[in-house]
Parts: C-alpha cells; structure tokens; sequence
C-alpha cells in the first residue's frame, strides 16, 4: 500500500524536481550556488541552505558509514561477535543485561556504541569508532580528489557492487524457509494505513533522500553536462531506475525477514511445547510444531487450570513479521540477527556490509560535491590553491565535526540531526527552487532552455507538475510534517535492554 503515496509523489514531486536540478545545472554550468544567485541575487540563500544541509547530513551520514565498516571488520570472524552473548567477568554465566535483551542488540548497543542512560550524559569518546570514522573520511577523500575525474571511476564500482551482492542474497534469500511469507507479508495491501497521514509524509520524504533532491548535488554533477545533453531522458530514467532498485533491494530485505520471523516462530513454538512436556509429563518430542496448536487444545479443554499457569507466549507469524524496524535497525539489529541463521553466516555478512559501505559511499560523493563546488564558487579559498587541497580541508573539517557522534552519547546526537538537519530544510529548498525557476526566471524561458537543450519542448505533465502539482503537495507535505511534529516530537530515551 505505501506504493501508492510513493507513486504520487515520485510522479508528481520527485521527477519534476529532478528534471529542473539537471537542466538548470546543465543549461547555466554552475554550482548550486552561482546558479541561484544567477537566476536571482535574491535566491542565492537557497543555494547556501543546500549547501548546509549537505554538508551537516554528511557529518552523520559518514558516521552510519563507520558503524558498518565497524561491523565489517568484526564480520571476519567464526563466529560472528553479536551470534552470542559474551561471558561475564567471572566467566562462569553469561552478561546479565545482554541475557534480558539478545546477542545482537547487545552488541550493537553496548560493544559498539557503549550507549549512554540518556543525552545529558555525553559519556567518553568511543576511540576504535574513531578510528573507522578516520577511515571512511580518508577513503571518501581518496575517491573525490579530484573531483569528478576520480568520483565517476569509482562510482562504477560503488554502484554495481551492490545490485551484484542483492542478487546474491536474492537467490539466497529465496531458498530459505519462510522467504514466501514474507514476500506475501511485502506484497499484501493494508489500505488502513493509507489513512494515516503519516505514512503519506514518509513517501514523500522518502523521495527526497532516495533521489537526493534539493541537497545541490545533483545541480553540481549537471554543470560537467554537454550543454545539448537530454536532461529529460536522464531525469526520467534516473528516478524509474532508482525506484525500481528499491522495489528489488525490498524483495530481497523481506526474503530474509521471512526467514527470521519464521525461525523466530519456530523458537516460540519449542518453548511451549517444551512448557507443555515438562508441565503434563509427557514423552520428549511428543509434540510437533504442527501438533501444537491441535495439542494445546486438547490440554486447555481437559486440564485449563494446568495451562494457564504455564504463561505460554501467542506464537502468530503474522506477529514476528510485524516486528519490523526502520534506518540503523534494520540493518544492525534486525538483519544482523537474520544473517547469522543462515548457513555461512560470516561470508554473507561480510557480503552485507561491504554493500551499505559501497552504497554509502555513492551517496557521500553527492553528498560532498555539493559541499567543495559551492566552496570553489565562494572563492574561500585563492584560486592558487589546488582543489585537491580544499577538498581534504574540507573533509577535515567534517571529521573533527563528525567526532560528537563518536562520544557514548552520539546515537542521540545523530538521530537529532536525522530528524531536523534535513527533511524539513530539503522541503523549503525544494519549494524555494521550483518556485525561483517557474515564477522567477520564468516557466517560459525555463522551456525555451530546455527545447535549446533537448531539441523538444516541456509538454503538459511537466509544465502543469513545475507550475501548480509540485508547489502545492510539497506545501501539503511541509504544513502536514509541521502539524506532526507538533503533535508528537521524538524523545531521545535511554535505551532499555527488555525490549
């Protein structure tokens, strides 16, 4: 169901957006910045706000990126370090708060981030985290150095790496117990939630970040375009292409999430029949999985005393499926837990991780460009100065910025900036953009820019999305995410190892 809100926006918001930053970067050959302050000196903020949310959304992102390059290297051992519970000083049980909660939360909420109560404790500065964050910057460094010379040879490995270890994990996935119900999980509409407006706001915003709308990246890759290069064909092409990845990244994701939920069912179901066996006495493997449900109505008609006194747990699939998360965990608690079930478990972890760090960097090339071209068109630095020089001041920067996501309280700090460094900025941004080009430089010759370029005049579905459908649902979207944060603003809690 949520591909419906997606479908309307991507149709409506997305492409037409997209379309606009490749040909305004195309036709006018300038950064995100000059390019606005050549439209009108007076839209010259809106290049500089693009340039500050990427240059903050960088900071975090990176830090995304050393978490997994920190499960990266820790997937080089047999077994995986979250597969068990670590023992506790006197060696002789296992540690008391990893036991209430699993292995793999452990692992990430203690053994990497060693997490504070709350955010007022700021806590030490995690060294190991801050030397993968080092790491990341350098290898970041080294792909940009040369601007978009050394990002577009990396990129065709940055960006076909992954469909490689998606199709791999694809007929994997596949081949595991319960990868159909989970597909049917994916692919069953529950219309109700299209009554919650919340999940319209995801879609919507989920298409900023997916297409990288309004970050000025994409304003910067266009300028390296030939002038009469057909920035539609690109546009349309990009945004399919990117939205049909996720489709498949989602079959492959819930494939495996399948498999976990009906492993984590299985486990259920032994627990109780274990229950049932030692409560009546009864012989060992009595009961099976597919008896349980037939026994347990047998025992609950003649002895419901006895049975109630057990607690037994609801063991639903539908529930474990339901048990699902979103951003770091997804892939650091509930994928992890799936991956070490499978046969081979570190082989495909390191398979995993090497595709997040893969697909973290492509988006960290945007991401930077957008900070060093807006730079070079500021002059911050005098022209004798090689770009080599500033793109490494520049990430520098960024790193001794990004080191407060490395103190014990730096999830905190990171979801702070997930949540407002971004999807409200990139919202004004984009509003600011479509209404700088149509109704500042001109609907008109926004078109005759594009039929020079293209050799074809904008036809109504674009002129109709750029004058009216795009201003007024990315207004619906800002008054709607305005309205929700209102109503419930995140809390940045302690975290609790029984849940």
């Amino acid at each position: 169901a949520f591909l419906i809100p997606y479908a309307i926006a991507l149709v409506f918001e997305g492409i037409p957006l997209f379309h606009i930053e490749l040909a305004i970067g195309q036709r006018l050959q300038r950064g995100s910045i000059r390019v606005w302050t050549a439209i009108s000196p007076y839209l010259g903020g809106v290049g500089l706000g693009c340039f500050t949310v990427s240059f903050l959304v960088s900071l975090y992102y990176n830090t995304i990126l050393t978490w997994v390059l920190w499960y990266f290297l820790n997937s080089f051992q047999y077994p995986l370090p979250w597969s068990s519970c670590p023992l506790d000083l006197n060696r002789t049980g296992f540690v008391e708060e990893c036991q209430g909660s699993s292995a793999v939360s452990y692992f990430w909420y203690r053994q990497t981030l060693n997490i504070t109560a709350d955010i007022n404790d700021s806590g030490s500065v995690q060294w190991r985290l801050l030397v993968c964050l080092a790491a990341c910057w350098a290898v970041v460094y080294t792909c940009i150095i040369r601007g978009i010379e050394t990002t577009g040879k990396a990129i065709y490995f940055t960006a076909l790496f992954p469909y490689l270890v998606l199709t791999a994990f694809l007929i994997r996935g596949l081949t595991l117990p319960g990868a159909m119900d989970g597909l049917t999980y994916l692919f069953t509409p529950n219309m109700q939630i299209l009554q919650n407006p919340r999940v319209w706001l995801d879609a919507a915003t989920q298409i900023f970040f997916s297409l990288s709308l309004a970050f000025g990246g994409h304003i910067a890759f266009a300028s390296y375009n030939p002038p009469r290069n057909n920035c539609e064909k690109d546009a349309v092409a990009i945004a399919l292409v990117n939205s049909m990845t996720s489709l498949y990244a989602s079959i492959v994701v819930f494939s495996v999430l399948g498999f976990k939920a009906t492993n984590d069912h299985g486990h259920c179901l032994d627990r109780n029949i274990l229950s049932l066996i030692n409560e009546f006495d009864l012989p060992e493997q009595s009961i099976s999985r597919d008896d349980y449900l037939a026994a347990l109505t047998h025992l609950n008609t003649t002895q419901p005393e006895r049975v109630a006194r057990l607690s037994l747990k609801a063991c639903h699939l539908e529930n474990f499926l339901d048990k699902s998360a979103a951003g770091p965990g997804l892939a650091f608690i509930i994928f992890t837990e799936a991956v070490i079930h499978m046969p081979g478990a570190p082989g495909w972890a390191v398979l995993f991780f090497g595709m997040l760090f893969t697909l973290g960097l492509s988006s960290m090339f945007g991401n930077m460009e957008a900070v060093i071209m807006p730079l070079l068109d500021m002059e911050v630095m005098p022209r004798r100065v090689p770009k080599e020089a500033l793109t490494g001041l520049a990430c520098l920067v960024c790193f001794l910025s990004a080191t407060c996501f490395m103190l014990q309280s730096g999830n905190y700090w990171l979801e702070i900036f997930d949540n407002f460094a971004a999807s409200l900025n990139l919202l004004i941004f984009a509003f600011l953009e479509v209404i700088g080009v149509v109704y500042v430089y001109g609907m008109k010759r926004f078109c005759d820019d594009i039929t020079w370029m293209t050799g074809r005049r904008p036809g109504l579905y674009w002129r109709a999305s750029w004058a009216v459908a795009s201003p007024l649902l990315l207004l619906t979207i800002f008054v709607a995410y305005i309205v929700l944060l209102a109503q419930k603003p995140p809390s940045y809690r302690a975290w609790n190892p029984q849940h």
